[in-house]
């Protein structure tokens, strides 16, 4: 049996003794530790230096990767001298923790889906840590390093990989000659310095932590630091995973592999390999180590504290004001509205377009039943409906490309337009090929959405009788703006339903190809075209209004079947509330909105608490289920897509929000009572047909 011996630099208190195999070789392990008496150390290598096959040194400062050379230079020096005086093979495990520390992260990106993507990142030490800090630059810009703070005192983070190569190579060369205890003399300095790590803690969502000072580093840190943090941190040992667990820490990421039961530092790992492989420290390359975590199928350790899987995914979502009345929200722009004239009011609305894009509200508390959480940013820009029309294209896509850049420094894994912001130009194409974080519309789940509501709706109301299994429902629906994104997913879905579909838009020939499209997919429906509303308003159904006309009147609603359901998708909507009040007796439901799953929390948005628009809905979803990807762009949606986007919801916990109107939630005696008034009328007009066709 090989035996391998630790001798650490740490706490006694963590010291073991087992018998295992490894590399098909049976091993007795054993490691001793001196509570930092280096005296000791010496004394014990000198003691084991001819009874074992491989020393490994363990609790040692590895040399920074870079800057500091003559130190770092020192280090190897004294280490390879005190080496060559005994023939046993001994190592610090530096090899093996390079390889290890690029791995791990290569791995969890890859098995997780994206997992560091744009995340926020603090490396308490860029310097110890650089290696991995190059790796984790490839999946997220957000990268900030506490090297100045910590280790010279000087109150400044570094924000890029960039400036941390610069102040490792000549800055920190330079204070080499200051000492660190000169500058952080100061107790108001030193206190400074501890509260702005703190805050740097709270604001980044992943924490890498040296493996040597641990707790130094960690020492002042609570709940409020550490909550909901992912930890990066080799050889976590119990005490240390109980430590994180006490401060709430969600996911520990172990960069030092896991092969044995028991947990080993990477001095162990590599006197194992060496005692295995029968190769000297310096025989053994990279691809070596790389080769024997391949064929030992070793996986880094994720710990989850809780004993529950967890992941946070972000995400933004841009929203805009609706009208003049949406921006008194603000109680600025409220208290001028009051003794202000109109004219101040379109002064104001016009200056609010050119406004710099400001977060709105944190969004968290959104947690699918598969354990995943998200947490998010409503970002807003200033221009309303109008005012974006009264601009090019352009001028909104600066404003969108703007949001996205400040979505991207959040953390934010992808982005959703919302409201108008989605259908202007060429509906999110332009921004998705300039953004830097992936951009979607949500118009597959507002489609998704329109037809779940009017489905609901139409249950609850009872007044379509249901076909058999696998038939099409015996009644009439209609889309109006059927061309545009939405509308013609709404009318593709409404094919497969219905045995009659009306379609309805100004577009002629868009119609002419969109009824033949359909006619491939649904063969057996009879398809209507029609560039006016209100030619066949009077046998409808079900109706769906999902144009983007502004303001515009789209619909009579006076001509509108008693107990016909209309779903509005539109945005602004297309039916004012004075339209909905004229006719108590049909259905008027403001379809998108949908349950968030979990207990969200985020400042009103004009809907019931927890309630987000499907658009909204659709952002999150993707976050969830972890596709950070281009989704749904450009006017055309794909059919298949609204299918997915509704099933992965349902995965999620997404749920089809209390039916709202435009004058709040329809409770079951509110759709009773529309439904009690639409039988009268359909009653009366049945009586009324009766007695003029005796009359004449």
């Amino acid at each position: 049996m090989r035996h391998v011996i630790s001798i650490s630099f740490g706490k006694s208190d963590n010291n073991y003794e087992f018998d295992t195999t490894f590399m098909d070789q049976k091993f007795h392990v054993q490691r001793i530790g001196t509570d930092g008496d280096s005296t000791k150390v010496f004394d014990l290598l000198e003691e084991w230096k001819d009874k074992v096959d491989a020393i490994g040194i363990g609790g040692v400062s590895f040399p920074s990767s870079i800057g500091m050379k003559s130190k770092a230079k020192l280090h190897q020096m004294k280490l390879q001298a005190f080496c060559a005086q005994i023939d046993t093979p001994v190592t610090t495990g530096e090899n093996l923790r390079n390889v290890a520390q690029e791995w791990v992260l290569r791995y969890v990106q890859f098995k997780y889906g994206g997992y560091f993507n744009n995340a926020r990142v603090l490396f308490l030490s860029g310097m110890i840590n650089y290696n991995m800090a190059k790796v984790m630059s490839l999946y997220t810009d957000n990268l900030t390093f506490a090297d100045p703070v910590l280790e010279s005192g000087i109150p400044k983070f570094l924000k890029s990989l960039k400036r941390l190569e610069t102040y490792a190579e000549t800055i920190n060369e330079m204070l080499q000659w200051t000492p660190a205890t000169y500058l952080t003399s100061s107790k108001v300095i030193k206190g400074w310095n501890d509260h702005l790590v703190r805050k740097a803690m709270q604001k980044n969502s992943v924490i890498v932590v040296p493996y040597y000072d641990f707790y130094n580093y960690l020492a002042k840190c609570t709940l409020e630091e550490l909550g909901g943090k992912i930890v990066i941190t080799a050889t976590a040992y119990d005490d240390r995973i109980e430590f994180l667990k006490e401060r709430g820490v969600d996911v520990i990421i172990d960069p030092t592999p896991k092969v044995l039961e028991q947990v080993v530092g990477v001095n162990v790992l590599e006197a194992l390999i060496i005692a295995a492989s029968g190769k000297t420290q310096a025989e053994l390359t990279h691809d070596d180590f790389l080769e024997i975590i391949s064929e030992l199928r070793i996986h880094p350790r994720v710990i989850y504290p809780s004993g529950e899987m967890k992941r946070k995914n972000r995400f933004a979502f841009v929203i805009h004001p609706l009208s003049q009345e949406n921006l008194k929200k603000d109680k600025t722009i409220k208290a001028i509205s009051e003794f202000t004239s109109p004219k101040v009011m379109n002064t104001i609305e016009k200056v609010m377009a050119y406004s710099p894009p400001f977060m709105y509200s944190k969004v968290s508390g959104i947690k699918s039943p598969t354990g995943v959480e998200v947490e998010g940013w409503l970002i807003t820009i200033g221009g309303t409906p109008k005012q974006m029309l009264s601009h090019k294209a352009e001028f909104t896509y600066r404003r969108l490309l703007s949001a996205s850049r400040m979505a991207k420094r959040m953390g934010a894994q992808i982005m959703g337009l919302g409201a108008f912001t989605k259908v202007v130009g060429d509906a999110g194409v332009t921004v998705a090929k300039l953004a830097d974080i992936p951009i979607t519309t949500g118009n597959s789940y507002s489609a998704s959405g329109a037809l779940w509501a009017a489905a609901d709706a139409a249950r609850r109301m009872g007044l379509i009788k249901g076909a058999k299994k696998g038939k099409k429902l015996k009644a009439k629906s209609m889309v109006v703006g059927a061309t545009g994104a939405i509308g013609s997913v709404c009318s593709r879905l409404l094919a497969m339903a219905f045995e009659e579909v009306y379609m309805v838009d100004i577009r002629d020939a868009r119609l002419l190809a969109l009824k033949e499209s359909i006619l491939q997919e649904s063969p057996d429906t009879k398809i209507h075209i029609s560039t006016r509303a209100d030619r066949y308003l009077a046998d409808m159904d079900v109706i769906v209004t999902a144009t983007s006309s502004a303001g515009k009147k789209i619909l009579d609603i006076m001509k509108v079947k008693p107990g016909c359901i209309i779903t509005d998708v539109a945005r602004p909507l297309d039916l004012s509330p004075e339209d909905v009040a004229k006719r108590p007796d049909v259905l008027v439901i403001e379809s998108g909105e949908i349950l968030l799953p979990g207990e969200p929390i985020l400042k009103d948005i004009g809907l019931p608490p927890g309630v987000a628009f499907a658009c909204m809905a659709e952002t999150i979803v993707l976050a969830l289920e972890g596709r950070f990807e281009v989704y749904t762009i450009g006017r055309e949606i794909e059919w298949q897509k609204v299918k997915e986007i509704y099933t992965m919801g349902l995965k999620h916990g997404m749920k089809l929000a209390a039916i709202s109107g435009v004058n709040g939630v329809y409770s079951d005696e509110d759709i009773a009572r529309v439904k009690e008034l639409a039988l009268e009328a359909r009653q009366q007009a049945k009586k009324q047909k009766s007695r003029t066709k005796k009359a004449s």
